[in-house]
């Protein structure tokens, strides 16, 4: 009789961890967007911002054929109009999306599917540099987590939500680029970085005290190890030193080539830029001769002294920051009041919990990468994260733009802490593959074969507990902090003294504008933040608009809408205005003890003989402006 037949043994599937987060970082890549947003900014051209707005507006008037050394807004304060510090270089990218796009979508929709598609792309761009970086230093898996961790992380994914045209993104990867070229050193790692560096200048300034960090940590690795570091510090000097005037050159009309301006790339950050170079090119000449560590100091010392007297001496106005000339009323009812440069005390004494999801990542990064510089391994890598995170975390607690730059390093120490904490300590080889260990201890390639051991990914070795790094990894995702922030504001609602930005953000959108754009184009004067918005949906000039370059219209916007009603009338008759504008949700600040007229006047409490208001759907109050009576002189009365 045959023996019965054995049940057959199902084969035991496993999924390698690399798969497992490959598919997590797909699903967290597939969901970064919702399609809300997506259809809303194809569709509706709804952008998250004021500068977004502005932004599309300047590329508009690029496609349109105005010259691309021409950067003044024609339509912001006419007829002089209000020349941009910002740069071309972003602006033409876009407006080859938008020329590409418009054969196969029309002009309408091309502008809606670039609005969409340009952070997105700069977020892949983002990606490949993170995914790069973490590769080389600390192996596949921490590399995967990072890109993980970077879908998490608010601070980045604002930067590079649908909409987002705006140029923090660019630098943003410029200067993650920047730190990756330093990690790895080399002549040609320091060009790409020094390159990187000068294109985040030309884009903007914001950029500049992470800039001068790197170069401060170039300098001071030369110092201290001297030939080893020489490569990096070469490439570095003369990455920056000739692409930042190339820049300058491509952006720049030569007419102003000599001009100072202290809020964008002009002679005043060229001198430093090509400091640098000088002393890249003195380091590279002098070789052996400086072996000393005192003798390169003393020479870094006396380029750096030479630097500083002669920008003081040669650009003094520029010692007082970007906004040297920004009288006090501009300053304390605009400025100050704008949540980009607000510091953390102003976000709690508001009320407003959000800045919980935005600052405590930023502060463990901080912390945990200049520990990890010290005590762990990999610390040139740890050491470099450090300072790019300092500057921006100083910068942020008084101005929390400085959080923008410092939010995209969080990934790069999430990823790596993380990889720790699920005990995925990759070891990293020459060509930049991997291999990780079992649970016996034993070091696996790829394929599971016994490998020799190189180097750990993630620290702190021997340091913190396993549960201790889950904490830490997990107090770097700032989707955690959401949880405190929603606590924090259902608990204390009261304590909210911020506006609501719903309201503004419902007045500058494209449905309320819609009925403003069915009138004949004239100048409206509107509240500051809806000015952008008008120039991007409508055919009106306007008067005011958030920008310092622009303190007349500043100042006739604050004083205007927050003044009495003589001060409105001069405002009115002096711009020439046409409209009157007015938030209901978004009333100006108060300039005296009464409520000012503008203010009463959208709540129907009080009345003005030359505005005749226009019965429009939408949230917003709109007046036409009639001339101004003559007083028996034959002078307009007020």
């Amino acid at each position: 009789m045959p023996a019965p037949a054995q049940p057959t043994a199902r084969p035991h599937v496993r999924v390698a961890p690399r798969t497992l987060l490959w598919a997590l970082a797909g699903l967290c890549l597939a969901t970064l967007v919702p399609p809300a947003d997506l259809w809303a900014t194809i569709h509706h051209l709804r952008v998250p911002d004021t500068d977004d707005a502005m932004r599309l507006a300047e590329v508009r008037d690029l496609i349109n054929g105005q010259g691309w050394y021409d950067n003044v807004q024609h339509r912001f304060l006419a007829p002089a109009g209000v020349p941009s510090h910002w740069s071309r270089l972003v602006d033409a990218p876009i407006a080859g999306l938008i020329l590409i796009l418009t054969p196969l979508a029309g002009r309408g929709l091309a502008e809606g599917l670039a609005a969409a598609l340009w952070p997105l792309l700069l977020f892949g761009l983002y990606c490949g540099v993170l995914y790069r970086g973490m590769r080389a230093n600390f192996g596949r898996h921490a590399a995967i987590l990072a890109l993980i961790a970077a879908t998490q992380t608010l601070g980045v994914t604002l930067q590079f939500a649908a909409g987002r045209v705006d140029h923090h993104n660019v630098q943003i990867v410029a200067i993650v680029g920047l730190a990756v070229c330093m990690i790895r050193g080399g002549v040609r790692s320091g060009l790409i970085g020094g390159a990187s560096a000068a294109l985040s200048l030309a884009v903007g300034l914001e950029g500049l005290p992470s800039i001068a960090a790197a170069a401060l940590f170039v300098v001071g690795d030369w110092c201290l190890r001297g030939r080893p570091a020489r490569p990096l510090l070469a490439g570095f000097g003369l990455g920056l030193g000739v692409t930042a005037p190339a820049l300058f050159a491509a952006q720049t009309a030569p007419g102003l080539w000599t001009a100072t301006r202290c809020d964008a790339l002009s002679p005043p950050w060229l001198w430093l830029t090509l400091g640098g170079l000088l002393l890249a090119v003195c380091a590279t000449l002098a070789g052996e001769r400086l072996a000393s560590i005192r003798a390169r100091t003393a020479v870094a010392g006396l380029c750096g002294a030479i630097l500083l007297a002669g920008f003081a001496l040669a650009f003094p106005i520029c010692l007082g920051g970007p906004f040297p000339d920004m009288p006090p009323l501009v300053r304390d009812h605009w400025l100050l009041t704008v949540n980009e440069m607000a510091a953390l005390p102003k976000f709690i004494a508001r009320g407003q919990w959000e800045a919980l999801v935005f600052y405590p990542v930023v502060v463990l990064a901080t912390a945990a990468a200049t520990w990890l510089a010290w005590r762990g391994p990999e610390q040139r890598a740890w050491a470099v994260m450090a300072v790019f995170l300092w500057p921006g975390l100083i910068l942020g607690l008084f101005q929390f733009r400085g959080l923008y730059i410092a939010s995209g390093f969080v990934p790069l120490v999430a990823g790596a802490i993380l990889a720790r904490a699920l005990s995925v300590e990759v070891d990293v080889d020459s060509e930049g593959g991997s291999a990780s260990r079992n649970r016996s201890g034993a070091v696996l390639d790829g394929n599971g074969h016994s490998a020799k051991p190189l180097r750990e990914a993630a620290g702190p070795r021997n340091s913190l507990p396993r549960w201790g790094v889950a904490l830490l990894g997990g107090g770097l995702i700032s989707t955690v902090w959401m949880a405190p922030a929603v606590l924090a504001a259902a608990l204390v609602p009261a304590a909210r003294t911020a506006p609501d930005p719903a309201g503004a953000s419902a007045c500058r959108s494209e449905a309320a504008l819609a009925a403003l754009k069915t009138l004949p184009p004239g100048t409206v004067l509107a509240p500051i933040l809806i000015g952008p918005a008008i120039l991007l949906h409508t055919r009106h000039r306007i008067v005011a608009a958030p920008y310092h370059r622009a303190i007349p219209g500043l100042t006739a916007a604050i004083e205007g809408l927050g003044g009495t009603q003589a001060n409105l009338d001069r405002v009115l008759t002096a711009f020439r205005v046409d409209y009157l504008v007015a938030c209901p949700a978004r009333p100006a600040e108060d300039l005296q003890a009464e409520t000012a007229f503008a203010t009463r006047l959208t709540r129907g409490t009080a009345h003005s003989d030359r505005l005749v208001p226009l019965s429009l759907p939408g949230p917003l109050k709109v007046w036409r402006v009639t001339p101004a009576p003559l007083r028996a002189g034959g002078d307009p009365a007020g």
